[in-house]
């Protein structure tokens, strides 16, 4: 009766099982195909090119202030003259002149240099990017894997529940329990179906989230390929090594340097604005009237002294030193706080390795114990605790298994701190025991 009972349960297991998400039969998505994807044109991405987009485009403007101009002037006038016959006469004109900046005293190289620098910081903005879509991928990845394997575990417990509040049935016919343990029983029963369809939903979104991660909205994957992380057994350096590492790559911390030496470039070009300018021109005119005070071509070197400006240039000063400041604080800010997130990721790793992976094996080689154990007694009709041994099981294995996802995503952060590629860290060399 009761081998009928927990086949009845499994049977009902494999019906609920999670259904409905579209993949190639047969068809497993592994993390390194998942981590391709991340590489590939997503909203956050596309943002981080945008600005780097805007930065080539300001680079481009600010070479241009020395680029040779060249502009046409034609006039259609009436002239009356001041002598000789008091009439209106015709006088067009038509001018080509042509102006080059020939020196400005630093004013455009320090431009340059100062959207030159920019470029660099969105550069290095879009790098930082790329890792975090790569590390939201690994998170969301990880997340329907340990989502599926809760899922299990809920649905070995809950088939536990259905073959005891099955049996309690038989037993109130013959007087064994009373109705009120047969009550508690069947609520137990319901409280643990709730949970179970919770984690079926939890998995489904999982699945949703990761799509959305590779930027594949609405294709959901069935199976998840589940990798070795042997990078995991990786030995980390002592954080006083990483510190000075991070502290010369990061992506953060280079983005803000190079928008700091960008503002004080714009600082220094500025201050050359009150500098003089010299510039070659040359004018070609054609006029309808001539006259002996008029040159149809002349060329020259024209020197511009801007002697007075008013206060336009010292409070565009004054607002670029403001953000030089501000750029500053951000910068020293930044520091404390990734020299702070480095030790506790590096915390983590520790931790993770030293402690908390031991103890999950350990309790998984506990239950495997313990499971023989139960199927030995369940042979011999001692115990029926055969199904409750094999939910926790389960849940002994997913707790080891979410610790090893923890420890990658923790060396993956460790890595993008440290401004370092994270393919080393994400070796996939196939599925787990």
């Amino acid at each position: 009766m009761i081998f009928s009972r927990i086949g009845i349960a499994l049977v009902l297991m494999v019906w609920l099982m999670p259904h409905g998400w579209s993949a190639p039969a047969g068809k497993r998505l592994t993390l390194s195909e998942a981590l391709a994807a991340a590489d590939d044109t997503h909203p956050d991405l596309q943002l981080a090119e945008a600005d780097r987009t805007a930065a080539l485009a300001e680079q481009e403007a600010a070479a241009s202030r020395s680029d040779l101009s060249i502009s046409v002037e034609a006039g259609l006038r009436q002239a009356r003259p001041s002598s000789g016959p008091d009439a209106s006469l015709s006088d067009n004109s038509i001018r080509l002149s042509a102006r080059k900046s020939l020196y400005d005293f630093g004013r455009t190289a320090l431009y340059e240099q100062a959207a030159r620098s920019t470029v660099d910081a969105r550069e290095a903005g879009l790098l930082e990017a790329r890792e975090r879509r790569r590390i939201d991928v690994m998170t969301r990845f990880f997340s329907v894997l340990a989502a599926d394997m809760q899922f299990v575990a809920d649905n070995e417990t809950m088939a536990v529940a259905y073959v005891n509040a099955d049996n309690a049935r038989d037993r109130l016919k013959v007087g064994q329990i009373s109705a009120t343990e047969l009550a508690e029983l069947e609520s137990r029963y319901q409280d643990i179906l709730v949970r179970r369809n919770a984690s079926q939903a939890r998995a489904r979104f999982a699945r949703a989230q990761l799509a959305n991660a590779m930027n594949q909205p609405g294709q959901l994957a069935a199976e998840l390929e589940d990798p070795k992380l042997t990078a995991n057994d990786s030995t980390l350096p002592d954080y006083e090594i990483l510190l000075p590492i991070m502290q010369e790559n990061n992506p953060r911390l280079r983005t803000q340097s190079a928008l700091l030496e960008a503002s004080r470039q714009r600082m220094e070009a500025l201050r050359a604005e009150n500098s003089p300018m010299l510039d070659a021109e040359v004018e070609a005119a054609g006029y309808s009237r001539e006259t002996t005070t008029r040159d149809n071509l002349r060329a020259g070197v024209v020197l511009t002294w801007p002697v007075y400006q008013g206060r336009r240039v010292s409070a565009q000063l004054a607002r670029e030193q403001a953000q030089f400041h501000k750029l500053q604080a951000e910068a020293d800010k930044l520091r404390m706080d990734l020299a702070e997130a480095l030790l506790e990721v590096w915390v983590e790793v520790d931790q993770l390795q030293r402690s908390v992976r031991a103890a999950a094996r350990k309790q998984v080689e506990y239950r495997d114990l313990a499971l023989e154990k139960a199927r030995g007694q369940y042979e011999v009709e001692l115990k029926a605790n055969l199904g409750d041994a094999m939910a926790a099981t389960m849940e002994a294995k997913l707790r080891e298994r979410r610790t090893e996802y923890q420890l990658a995503l923790a060396f993956a952060r460790i890595k993008a701190l440290l401004g370092k590629p994270l393919e080393s860290m994400v070796k996939e060399e196939g599925q787990t025991k």
